[in-house]
């Protein structure tokens, strides 16, 4: 584990204050919830949706962020929410947000930080 900055203190209270907010929503389908994975050890921070609709297993992710060399990854954003821009409402540069779910090939044609 890197040395923690006080960037990286910033952006793990960020990310959790986000993710719980975002978590808070109810599903519009029964038995459906989501659940929060915070490892501040490695600093990994998702959201998952679980249960049952009808007899169909349900079990995804819905946002995945790690915080790796004091930036933002997003690992996976399966939202209508768009994570990114939500991110930099809270304060956060664009240059500090890497979109990891993006081919490192495309990612320079982004407005985001390459890695």
């Amino acid at each position: 584990m890197e040395t923690m900055t006080g960037k990286t203190i910033r952006y793990r209270k960020i990310i959790r204050e986000l993710l719980t907010e975002l978590a808070a929503v109810p599903h519009l389908e029964e038995g459906i919830r989501d659940r929060l994975l915070f490892d501040e050890d490695n600093d990994s921070y998702a959201i998952i949706s679980e249960g049952w609709n009808g007899e169909e297993r349900i079990h995804h992710i819905v946002i995945h962020l790690e915080i790796i060399h004091d930036k933002i990854w997003i690992q996976a954003d399966n939202t209508d929410v768009v994570i990114a821009r939500e991110l930099e409402a809270q304060g956060i540069p664009k240059s500090d947000i890497v979109l990891g779910f993006r081919a490192p090939s495309v990612r320079p044609l982004t407005q985001y930080a390459v890695a």
